[in-house]
């Protein structure tokens, strides 16, 4: 799945999205997710126009965006690849999966590549201990990852 986002801000585009999602219960949530998908990540723009739209301050919008780990304050690659590096995975091999997987693309973990086609995400538990090592192509789960897996991994993130 790739994700369908350009990196512009557009803030009539935000306002619609605001819009569309100012009324749901408990609204900020659905409507960071529906930034961070669009957009790639919520910068200091879409915070000032979120947090007047729903009359909170900019800490309290940037407190949630800060909290999550998914939201991103800065535009991330089209795809972003996560591996699991808790413990399950690392007793089931995820260093060796990490390692191989950093010299595949070329960047370490926490950078996006130079063409901007990918980002690569530590995170410390997918919840698929039982299909360890794992990892996660934008959305969508990868268990039992191993060296054989990757090239074609990284084929279908250079497409």
């Amino acid at each position: 799945m790739t994700v369908a986002y350009r990196t512009a801000f557009d803030a009539e585009e935000a306002a619609s999205i605001i819009d569309e999602l100012k009324d749901l219960e408990g609204p900020l949530l659905p409507i960071l997710n529906a930034f961070q998908d669009r957009y790639g990540h919520i910068g200091d723009e879409a915070v000032r126009q979120i947090s007047a739209a729903l009359n909170l301050s900019r800490a309290e919008v940037y407190g949630v965006v800060s909290f999550y780990h998914d939201y991103h304050r800065e535009p991330q690659g089209r795809h972003v690849l996560k591996v699991c590096r808790a413990e399950a995975c690392q007793a089931a091999g995820s260093d060796k999966v990490a390692n191989a997987i950093e010299r595949a693309l070329g960047i370490g973990f926490g950078e996006t590549s130079a063409d901007g086609q990918v980002t690569l995400e530590a995170v410390y538990c997918l919840g698929l201990c039982a299909t360890a090592p794992s990892a996660m192509l934008d959305r969508r789960i990868i268990g039992r990852m191993n060296e054989a897996k990757i090239a074609p991994l990284v084929e279908e993130i250079r497409l």
